[in-house]
């Protein structure tokens, strides 16, 4: 084609990219990433065959413009921690409900199963806790501190144990999202099994108000965790199954806030 022809055919849209960076026109984000991904195509086509003209040196610098404002460092307002627990986290809550929901009863159901499986089998407790932990709280039991356990370590001690573990589950709730959400359903299962056996634990014993007043004073937070990162891994195996879908949602922006610059 010769470079007549190819400048006649490409420049209503040239100008129109030009306009939008100069914010001389709004359009779409959508229509503008659409464009930008043409200029760069005819800047290449323009490398090629119009070597030198003042079509690439146009192109060349119309694309490096947009370079320059897509990924130049962006300022922050100063109340952006602000805005992000007032208004951009309780949004993206919103817009996940489903997987916050799809977390919350695949956890709640194993929490049943493993409270019905340790109802119903003997040594289902043992296989999940370990022998030596229900040993050690047996003995505890009939020293008549079934609590003990969780008094040994020094609260600073305690405090970082539970802390890593917690950052660890949640981690691996959220990470294995990366399997198509199957190993976050599969963590998600694993800690549901592991609370309802060790719940019915101290039921059976008839503790179980004594375990939650201890246990549950900072469960409460920790159980929230896991289901929240439990979400937060269906999220990401979602745009993984289906990119198309709520990709600004997922980037934690709305599209009409979407911008070039």
């Amino acid at each position: 084609m010769r470079e007549a022809a190819f400048v006649k055919q490409n420049k209503d849209k040239w100008v129109t990219f030009e306009n939008a960076l100069s914010n001389k026109t709004q359009i779409a984000p959508d229509v503008l990433s659409d464009l930008y991904i043409e200029i760069t195509d005819h800047l290449s086509y323009a490398k090629t065959f119009y070597t030198g003209s003042n079509t690439e040196f146009y192109l060349n610098s119309l694309a490096s413009q947009a370079h320059q404002q897509i990924y130049k460092t962006k300022r922050e307002p100063k109340n952006r921690i602000i805005s992000f627990w007032k208004t951009e986290f309780p949004s993206m809550f919103y817009h996940h409900q489903r997987e916050l929901l799809i977390a919350f009863l695949v956890f709640s159901f194993f929490t049943a199963v493993g409270a019905f499986s340790a109802a119903n089998e003997g040594d289902f407790v043992r296989s999940i806790l370990g022998d030596g932990y229900v040993n050690m709280t047996l003995e505890n039991i009939e020293k008549g501190d079934p609590m003990a356990v969780y008094k040994q370590m020094g609260e600073v001690n305690m405090f970082l144990g539970i802390t890593i573990n917690n950052i660890r589950v949640a981690i691996m709730a959220f990470a294995y999202g990366i399997m198509l959400g199957i190993g976050t359903l599969m963590v998600m299962m694993q800690n549901g099994i592991m609370l309802g056996s060790f719940q019915y634990f101290f039921y059976e014993k008839g503790l179980l108000w004594e375990s939650m007043r201890t246990i549950w004073i900072h469960g409460t937070i920790e159980i929230s965790v896991i289901i929240i990162a439990g979400c937060a891994g269906l999220v990401m195996a979602n745009g993984m199954l289906f990119p198309g879908r709520d990709w600004n949602l997922l980037r934690g922006v709305s599209k009409t806030d979407s911008k070039l610059c």
